[in-house]
């Protein structure tokens, strides 16, 4: 893959606001034909029909109802703006749980108090995947009438969840996580998306442990008062990941906590030496890093291909990258390889 073909100057931006349907609604009217593409990328990911992806989807439906019914409304505003049935609007909430998808890399930080040149703390990570992805990626900005928080997501369209920021400075950021028997449980998207409805992580911890998941993942969190956190998601339950410093986690694809690191089989061999490369790094810049230190970071080559800067190694490229600023309500987003592409700011 030619890297050209996933470089540019920045995802298309998608603005909405009003209430859970108008949400829905409004996104999938401006972002239809991409929507339409995202479906399009999901069937090709798999053997099989749409109308058995739908039919896997919809045995969601009742669990992201519980979840949080704003969100069902924001689905059926989603399914009519698009032009979409109800199930395929659902499939956008579940590609991973409804069909079989290749792995996904990413290496994921969160630093705060004396690793930062502020103080203020700092979180984000590469987003590690097929390049196909970058081509149905959007910029989601959603604005509720209804108390909920304002949020910008980095997502594909159709997709209500993903990594991104609420105007209360929670961030949160993911790591694909192998070695779990799949069972039946909720995805993974509608999850993140709550999560940036809320304002700390005992409410982040109490959501998660009463909606049980159905594969595995992990979540880097920051919030707006400078606390940094990590969880690994298992359908069994979920655990904090302390690393040797409060003020920086590092996180990739291997489990870290003693009560789920026995899972561990290797499954993606270069998740341990992207970590200990970025730890590295961030020790090498303790106590003067910022979102340059991070952008430069994030740009690292060792161990290429599969380096910080993914360049093909298991079909997987750094397609994009992000790094929230809570205290400042900016979120930075890159467009393409940490090396290559091109960073844009946003005001959550």
């Amino acid at each position: 893959m030619d890297d050209t073909a996933i470089a540019g100057h920045a995802f298309p931006f998608v603005e909405v606001s009003g209430t859970a349907y108008d949400l829905g609604y409004q996104h999938g009217k401006q972002a239809a034909d991409l929507v339409h593409k995202y479906l399009l990328w999901i069937d090709k990911l798999t053997d099989k029909s749409r109308d058995e992806l739908c039919q896997n989807a919809r045995a969601f439906h009742p669990l992201i109802e519980k979840l949080s019914p704003p969100l069902m409304e924001e689905i059926r505003g989603l399914a009519d703006g698009a032009g979409i049935s109800f199930d395929e609007a659902l499939l956008c909430q579940a590609r991973g749980e409804a069909a079989s998808v290749p792995p996904e890399g990413c290496t994921a930080f969160a630093l705060t108090g004396s690793a930062t040149a502020d103080g203020y703390p700092l979180a984000g990570q590469n987003q590690d995947l097929p390049p196909e992805y970058a081509d149905v990626a959007i910029l989601l900005h959603v604005c509720p009438s209804d108390g909920r928080p304002r949020a910008l997501l980095f997502t594909f369209a159709g997709q209500l969840g993903y990594s991104g920021m609420n105007q209360y400075g929670l961030a949160h950021f993911a790591n694909a996580l192998y070695d779990c028997p799949w069972q039946m449980g909720l995805p993974h998207y509608p999850l993140k998306r709550i999560m940036l409805e809320q304002k700390s992580l005992n409410t982040c911890l109490r959501i998660l442990r009463r909606h049980p998941t159905c594969s595995a993942g992990n979540m880097v969190f920051c919030f707006g008062d400078g606390q940094i956190a990590d969880l690994e998601i298992r359908p069994e339950g979920v655990m904090q990941f302390t690393d040797t410093h409060p003020d920086a986690i590092v996180h990739a694809n291997h489990y870290l906590t003693p009560e789920f690191a026995p899972c561990e089989t290797n499954s993606l061999v270069d998740s341990c030496p992207r970590r200990d490369r970025m730890r590295d790094l961030v020790k090498e810049h303790w106590g003067d890093i910022t979102v340059d230190t991070m952008k430069a970071i994030l740009s690292d080559h060792d161990g290429d291909p599969a380096a910080i800067c993914r360049h093909g190694a298991v079909d997987m490229y750094s397609i994009s990258g992000y790094i929230a600023e809570p205290a400042k309500g900016l979120l930075h987003v890159r467009r393409g390889l940490g090396c290559t592409g091109t960073w844009t700011a946003y005001e959550v």
